[in-house]
Formats: C-alpha cells, sequence, structure tokens
C-alpha cells in the first residue's frame, strides 16, 4: 500500500511510534548494551553475555520479562531494578533511532501534500518522548504533532484522539489512524476513524 492508495479526502494522519514508524527494539536493544556496561563496571559481568541474555529474553518472552531474567541470572538486589527503569527511559543512545524506509516515504508524501501528521504513542511519556528526540526524521520533525496516551488515558480509551479533533478542528471523517495493535484498532473504532495496519505498507 502506497500514500496514493489512501482516500484523497483524508487530511491527517496519527501513526503509533513503536512498531509502526520505526522497530522498538532498535531502542531496546541499545539501551540493553547501555545496561550490560553498566553492570560489566560495577560488578565484573560478562557485557556480551549480558547483552545477548537480555536479547534472547526479549525474542522468547518479551521486553517486561527482560529484567528478572538478569535479576535472576545475576542475583542481582532491587537497586539494580532503579537503575535499569531509569536507563530505559533516558537512556543516550549510541546511534539514531532509523524509520522504515516505507513509512518515512509515506510521511513525506503526506507532508508534500500539505497534510497533517501526528503521533499519538502509548507507555511511559518520559521514554517515548526520549525515542523521538532520538530518531532521524530527515527534516520531519518540524511538522509532527506528538500526543502521549498515558498523559490522558492510554489507548484503546479514545479520550486522546477526542482532543486532537477538538484541537485542531477535525472531523472524524478526516483522519485516518495506522498501528499495529489491537489497541490501535480497537481505539479508531470507538472513536469512529479509519484504521490501517502498517503491515499494509511495510
Amino acid at each position: 500500500m502506497k500514500y496514493t492508495d489512501i482516500d484523497p479526502r483524508k487530511t491527517a494522519f496519527i501513526f503509533e511510534l513503536d512498531n509502526v514508524l520505526y522497530p522498538e527494539k532498535d531502542y531496546l536493544f541499545q539501551a540493553y548494551y547501555l545496561f550490560a556496561g553498566y553492570l560489566e563496571y560495577l560488578d565484573l559481568i560478562d557485557e556480551k553475555e549480558a547483552v545477548n541474555l537480555m536479547v534472547d529474553t526479549f525474542n522468547e518472552k518479551g521486553k517486561d520479562c527482560v529484567f528478572a531474567a538478569v535479576q535472576k541470572k545475576y542475583s542481582l538486589n532491587e537497586n539494580y531494578k532503579i537503575h535499569f527503569n531509569f536507563l530505559m527511559a533516558t537512556a543516550k543512545l549510541p546511534l539514531k533511532l532509523l524509520l522504515y524506509q516505507n513509512m518515512l516515504e509515506l510521511m513525506q508524501d503526506i507532508i508534500v501534500d500539505r497534510k497533517k501528521l501526528f503521533i499519538v504513542t502509548n507507555g511511559n511519556p518520559e521514554q517515548q518522548l526520549n525515542k523521538i528526540k532520538q530518531t532521524e526524521w530527515h527534516g520531519l520533525e518540524k511538522y509532527l504533532v506528538c500526543y502521549f496516551a498515558d498523559e490522558v488515558v492510554a489507548k484503546p480509551e479514545p479520550d486522546v484522539i477526542h482532543n486532537i479533533l477538538q484541537d485542531h478542528n477535525l472531523q472524524r471523517r478526516e483522519i485516518v489512524m495506522i498501528g499495529n495493535s489491537d489497541n490501535d484498532l480497537l481505539c479508531s473504532e470507538a472513536c469512529g476513524v479509519d484504521y490501517i495496519n502498517v503491515e499494509q505498507f511495510l
């Protein structure tokens, strides 16, 4: 699917961030690397082994299980969890986050056509903002309007979309939401706007 396949009457496009505009693992794996370096510095834990453990746990069980796996393997106390969570939210990455090429081209086409770009993202607002700041936007950043759903009510609740409608004087029929989860789909249904799964672009 390409921009030209979308109803030309649409004037505003709402994107989730993680795994829609860029691969979330590109952020998490760099943060894991930084945490492993911290463990090596403090406790002489092998950095490469710790990184491999975190990446394998992410791939097999998901990101919510990563710290528990490291804590169990290396008998870490709860103070390490505080540092891990802080690092996950505020990491200064070695490398910029890169957009999916197809999504970069889609967003560029939207801007060339003088339409509006929004990011509406679930998750810790501090962490989500940190990701946005460390993404290579190729000049798109000045056109982006970002909303952190957790500051209102997380999706699938439609409150944040209602705020966008009001703040930007938009009608539901003008909007397309592009996401990758049941939360995004259910949110679009709850507020009566069209929805496209990102897989159709990727």
